[in-house]
């Protein structure tokens, strides 16, 4: 007589456990987390791009054709053949390929994606942390004006969703959940032929390292010692993240590229727009101080116990913040947990009992149908692009070369790469880093804000025209001189050629 097998699972039993797993995914936090996605996705409909993400497309797009990693710049005559590395280079080969697939469409998708792919990280780690799925809701949706402008779409984006999945790891780790570590080597391997801020990952794991060699319980602060075993994986784990640093094509170039970045590029921190402190005048600012400031009310009347190594963390991001306004996407994820587990304190958490599976089904396909039906077409698209970008402009001088060398003005820069595909070099463009090196970032800021060296750089670089926007000085300028004739001209650019171009 034959012997039953016991060792299946009854079917009762695997229905049981389907149906569990489906009313997770159609559950309440759930429907919260699709509702934090559409929340991103209204605004970044419009395309919402940075300047850089146009020679990003070109160099990946380079690289996919030619398989070779640029060591000096191809793009430029005021820098020519000066030393580059294309230091994000896996991101612009995902820029790259999703235009090449899709054209504007996919790069539109890919910001979507990207962008929700943060916020959903976010609003893991903040559940994760206050056990609240509501509060940590109403702490991303808070969090949200703070997070909308580090979502231009540029390897930038993929670097702030790796920090995020980082101190998803360490909160997990900090938990009892070891095995979340071996997420870490790999992770920094693509984040560091992604983008920069893996240093930010470094910092977040070397403090949670250093807090848990500590023991302290004083006041609202505590941190608890590691075990033998805990300090040993966590330094395991960080050795082999360091390994993983040097797997690059450059070698460990691109790991010393932050320092190069932080103290070798003077003009470029001081003169960029999103290196310059917080500007607590505008919304976004004032927000931050609100937060700051909340936090301080809510630590006096609420007196909520930290970790030390939490702690140290939100006040790092305070600090970067303040100094340069790029660093919001740093205080925004230190910020969250904390500002989550305050929030708790007034919200009930979720019951599962009193959950409205088929309602939460219903709004969740309003919002995913909302999605689709508010996706920009290829129109739409085009338009956006003439109003943003020197796109008639630049059919024009397809049509009609302008006399070289062309003066350009930073932000078209990286759009004339793309377009012109590399055969007409650019004056300047996103990649500050070698035209400082160059001496030529200088040189630009001086002809761009009229200094009164202007005229004499642009016979310097025997400039003999200047493609850059309507409204901007120069344009006045030139508008003005006898030396120059304005040939071209829409409502966002103005191409000017100089008289008698190549005589001085």
């Amino acid at each position: 007589m034959a012997t039953p097998d016991t060792s299946a699972t009854p079917p009762h039993l695997e229905l049981t456990a389907f149906q569990s797993r489906l009313k997770t995914v159609v559950s309440f936090p759930a429907l919260l987390a699709i509702l934090l996605v559409g929340g991103i996705l209204v605004p970044l409909r419009n395309f919402f791009v940075d300047p850089d993400v146009w020679w990003h497309i070109k160099v990946g797009a380079t690289l996919l054709s030619t398989h070779r990693w640029p060591t000096a710049d191809p793009y430029s005559f005021t820098a020519p053949a000066s030393p580059w590395i294309a230091y994000e280079w896996l991101g612009d080969l995902l820029l790259a390929a999703m235009e090449r697939a899709w054209g504007l469409r996919g790069l539109v998708a890919l910001d979507l994606v990207l962008a929700a792919a943060i916020l959903l990280a976010l609003y893991v780690l903040t559940t994760l942390r206050c056990g609240n799925s509501k509060a940590a809701f109403v702490t991303c949706a808070v969090l949200l004006p703070l997070v909308y402008p580090s979502c231009s779409l540029r390897p930038q984006m993929l670097g702030y969703f790796f920090l995020v999945l980082t101190l998803i790891v360490l909160e997990r780790f900090r938990q009892g959940r070891t095995g979340a570590l071996w997420l870490l080597p790999p992770l920094f391997l693509v984040w560091v032929n992604t983008h920069g801020s893996f240093v930010l990952g470094l910092f977040a794991l070397g403090v949670y390292w250093a807090s848990g060699l500590v023991d302290i319980h004083w006041g609202e602060l505590a941190s608890r010692l590691w075990t033998s075993g805990e300090r040993l994986h966590l330094e395991l784990m960080a050795l082999l993240s360091l390994i993983a640093l040097t797997i690059t094509p450059y070698g460990t170039e691109l790991c010393l590229y932050p320092l190069n970045m932080a103290f070798s590029q003077p003009i470029n921190v001081g003169n960029i727009q999103e290196w310059q402190s917080m500007m607590f005048g505008e919304f976004f600012g004032k927000l931050f101080l609100a937060l700051l400031l909340g936090f301080v009310l809510a630590q006096v009347t609420l007196r909520p116990t930290w970790r030390l190594e939490e702690l140290v963390l939100f006040f790092a991001g305070v600090v970067a913040a303040c100094l340069h306004v790029r660093f919001v996407l740093v205080f925004v994820p230190f910020c969250a947990p904390l500002l989550a587990v305050i929030v708790a304190r007034g919200i009930p958490p979720y019951r599962p009992a009193k959950d409205k599976y088929a309602l939460n089904v219903l709004l969740m396909a309003l919002i995913v149908a909302g999605t689709v039906w508010l996706f920009p077409s290829r129109a739409r698209l085009e338009g956006i692009m003439e109003e943003k970008w020197p796109v008639k402009a630049v059919a024009y001088l397809k049509q009609h070369p302008a006399p070289r060398p062309m003066y350009n003005n930073y932000g078209y820069g990286g759009y004339l790469i793309w377009q012109l595909d590399g055969q007409n070099k650019v004056f300047v463009d996103g990649r500050a880093d070698i035209y400082e090196q160059a001496g030529v970032l200088s040189d630009y800021l001086s002809i761009s804000r009229l200094a009164l060296t202007a005229p004499f750089l642009l016979d310097a670089y025997n400039i003999q025209s200047c493609l850059i926007a309507r409204d901007e000085a120069l344009a006045t300028l030139l508008a003005n001189s006898p030396q120059w004739q304005k040939v071209y001209g829409d409502k966002l650019s103005a191409l000017f050629v100089r008289k008698q171009a190549g005589r001085r």
